[in-house]
């Protein structure tokens, strides 16, 4: 399972963001019309892969920018980038407490 999600991740790392990003609306609009279909679940899948893809890119450069720059570490993300903390035990052991839902928000550029 896990060398499946790997493959995937490869793929999608591989794909150019702008170009998922043209889809955006068009899969957030199928999502928002929920509907109990398979085509449904897969457009879900679809928008998630194209959210993910930019919130790593946001991520990804929100970190860079901190390591390129010395001095104090901000307390928090800036406005566009989705907030997270990563909780783990001491001995990595997955969390008992119930999980937290993130928000997706609609990126800037399509406001």
């Amino acid at each position: 399972m896990e060398k499946l999600l790997l493959r995937l991740a490869r793929q999608l790392d591989g794909i150019d963001e702008a170009s998922l990003m043209s889809l955006w609306s068009k899969y957030a609009t199928t999502v928002s019309r929920f509907e109990p279909t398979k085509q449904w679940e897969e457009a879900a899948l679809v928008f998630s892969l194209i959210q993910a893809k930019h919130w790593k890119n946001q991520l990804f450069n929100f970190q860079w920018a901190r390591q390129a720059k010395p001095g104090p570490v901000p307390e928090t993300l800036p406005a566009d980038t989705p907030a997270f903390t990563l909780e783990m035990s001491e001995q990595d052991e997955p969390r008992t407490r119930p999980c937290r839902v993130l928000e997706f928000k609609r990126p800037l550029s399509e406001q």
